[in-house]
């Protein structure tokens, strides 16, 4: 028995035909198809949280919040719980775990009651972020190789407790290269540069954030992004970096979430995503 396998002038169709004592006696046609990963959306839900404080009480309630987002498709919950908690309080963070049934992510900076919050909640994911406490909001990666040693020693805390690890970096291949010697599973690409150069030169924009995808790949990590995303530029960053698994998107999704609803706002986001 011999089986002849032809491939015809689109790629996409292969013909196979099995011969016996020369006659054919079978043949079929399988169709190719690509896989592709499709970009997870995460929520911040930061946002929120401010909102509420800006007046005291519950109201909007972020709790019901989170449990809507992943109602209204949303594959994951992120907090940025900050010293002052002008925003997200550690007491959401507490109350957040049990009702999140995706994904729970927490960002922050590694200090002793961020790490002792982090081990006690046990979220999917922490991404760790070098932000001052001064700062409106994140501006800056890591330093890799500066801070190379302290991050090894906080991942391998957060990794021995069965916590996923990403370190927000610059997209900068050294750092990525440098992130990936601290044991760390992922990273996350800080976007502001790539969303305040995109309506200029969007090619032009990317083109770091490629070349920091393909280190990370090479490196094994995989690959995250937040800062800036919104309905305009989140697709090509999406079609454009090899093996994103994960966008974080708080400011400019809820934002947009006061003219389109909540619902159709994720729901357009993740159109992007497709």
């Amino acid at each position: 028995m011999r089986i002849f396998i032809i491939r015809k002038e689109k790629p996409a169709i292969i013909n196979i035909s099995v011969v016996q004592s020369g006659k054919i006696v079978c043949s079929f046609v399988i169709l190719q198809f690509k896989f592709y990963l499709m970009t997870k959306l995460s929520v911040n839900i930061n946002k929120i949280a401010t909102i509420r404080n800006a007046r005291g009480g519950n109201m909007p309630d972020v709790l019901k919040a989170a449990v809507d987002c992943e109602l209204f498709g949303a594959q994951g919950i992120t907090v940025h719980p900050r010293p002052d908690e002008r925003h997200i309080r550690y007491s959401d963070v507490y109350e957040l775990r049990p009702l999140i049934h995706t994904e729970f992510n927490i960002e922050g900076n590694p200090e002793p009651k961020f790490i002792d919050l982090v081990l006690d909640v046990k979220p999917h994911q922490v991404t760790l972020v070098p932000d001052a406490h001064d700062v409106v909001t994140s501006n800056a990666g890591w330093d890799t190789i500066k801070h190379k040693e302290f991050l090894r020693n906080v991942i391998r805390t957060f990794k021995s407790a069965g916590i996923r690890t990403s370190i927000f970096v610059d997209p900068v291949p050294e750092m990525v290269l440098h992130a990936a010697e601290t044991g760390t599973d992922r990273v996350e690409l800080y976007t502001e540069a790539y969303a305040r150069n995109y309506p200029v030169d969007r090619v032009e924009a990317i083109a770091p954030y490629v070349e920091a995808a393909k280190a990370a790949v090479d490196a094994g990590l995989g690959i995250n992004a937040g800062h800036d995303l919104d309905l305009n530029n989140l697709w090509y960053l999406s079609r454009s970096l090899p093996g994103l698994f994960e966008v974080s998107i708080g400011h400019a999704l809820i934002s947009e979430a006061l003219y389109f609803g909540l619902e159709k706002t994720i729901g357009l986001y993740l159109q992007q995503l497709k």
